[in-house]
């Protein structure tokens, strides 16, 4: 059985515990004979600029660049909020997308049969939802420049941030949307905002071409980003695969979040390009915040942080079945009553982040025999 070297960066808030449930499955994965691991643990966010004096230390850096995958808990909080925009918690997750060119996030938003009844729409809508959000994660507003507040001759203030896109960057993560429809229903919707932007121009334009020069047999619609929203409000198991910038994919995933019943159950993987070996480098992380409100309370729901590990077996090692099993064992946790409070219903008693972990680890067990 193969071994894999993960870099664990639990973060701040939440992060610590919902890395720590991940451990119990790691745990699990092993026991079972499906895969085994080596792991390393080091900082980010919050707690390195406390340690080091920076959200990211050089050698975390390194650490990551040397790892076959990164798992990361959340970064950021109130803590913080008073330390240079440079030095932000933030900025250690921002560095670590953009240095290892990170550039395809994979969002799925899956609406387990169990928590049907916890999404915010009713059961019929989002009974057997399936999305994956394909969000562009190194370019566009984020990261754009100039990104400054200026102060004005009246002395009034000026803030600038800059939506910058070329052809490239549209182009592979484009790709990645089209490969993956390819391997599903064969259906893609681009969201931007061509009516008032020129990188929604261009967005459009790029995405069309590719079509239909490589991926003429994918079905391809365009959407404007603010009706994207309120079809996904309305009728989201029209979409399949849905492709979009930085800022856009941010929103709408988030959104999405909640057709599932919870920002706690959304998974989500970073990926680059792939190399002349066939690998590519990964993050994965669950799309929830620090949640400092919660943190330290054994409340965090651990489903999207396992649910990260799940894409990790699938996507960084091609260990389908170890994926196929972990995925059929959150099923089987659900479907038994496991509920974290934030994906409690009324009657339900929920349990601890720890427990939830121990339920699905459990299942897996099981699963396997």
């Amino acid at each position: 059985m193969a071994s894999y070297n993960l870099l664990l960066l639990p973060g701040d808030g939440i992060g610590p515990e919902v890395a720590g449930g991940l451990t119990v499955v790691l745990d699990a994965l092993e026991e079972t004979g499906l895969a085994t691991f080596e792991t390393e643990t080091d900082l980010v966010g919050g707690c390195a600029l406390d340690a080091h004096g920076v959200p990211l230390a050089e050698a975390t850096l390194q650490r990551a660049r040397d790892a076959d995958a990164i798992l990361l808990g959340a970064v950021g909080g109130p803590k913080w909020a008073g330390v240079a925009y440079e030095n932000r918690p933030e900025a250690g997750l921002l560095r670590l997308r953009k240095d290892l060119d990170l550039f395809a996030n994979l969002r799925p938003a899956i609406c387990y049969p169990a928590l049907a009844d916890a999404s915010a729409l009713k059961r019929e809508l989002v009974e057997g939802l399936d999305i994956m959000i394909v969000r562009e994660l190194t370019g566009g507003v984020y990261f754009g420049e100039p990104k400054e507040i200026t102060t004005l001759p009246d002395g009034s203030k000026r803030a600038v941030d800059t939506q910058v896109y070329t052809t490239g960057e549209i182009e592979r993560i484009a790709r990645v949307a089209f490969d993956l429809a390819g391997k599903r229903s064969g259906r893609v919707a681009s969201a931007e905002k061509h009516n008032v932007m020129k990188s929604g121009v261009l967005w459009k334009e790029v995405v069309t071409k590719l079509h239909a020069e490589h991926y003429a047999d994918i079905q391809l619609e365009h959407i404007l980003a603010d009706n994207c929203a309120m079809q996904l409000a309305r009728r989201p198991k029209q979409f399949d695969v849905l492709v979009t910038d930085n800022l856009f994919g941010d929103v709408l995933s988030d959104l999405a979040a909640m057709l599932t019943g919870s920002l706690g159950m959304l998974p989500s993987a970073s990926l680059g390009a792939v190399d002349d070996k066939g690998l590519r480098r990964a993050m994965y992380e669950p799309c929830h915040g620090s949640a400092p409100d919660i943190a330290g309370q054994d409340k965090a729901n651990p489903i999207a942080m396992i649910g990260s590990l799940t894409m990790c077996l699938r996507y960084s090692f091609g260990l389908g079945e170890a994926a196929d099993a972990l995925d059929g064992a959150i099923t089987d946790a659900l479907a038994g009553g496991a509920r974290t409070a934030d994906i409690a219903g009324e009657g339900t008693n929920p349990m601890g982040t720890r427990a939830m972990a121990e339920a699905i680890a459990s299942a897996l067990k099981l699963r396997v025999g």
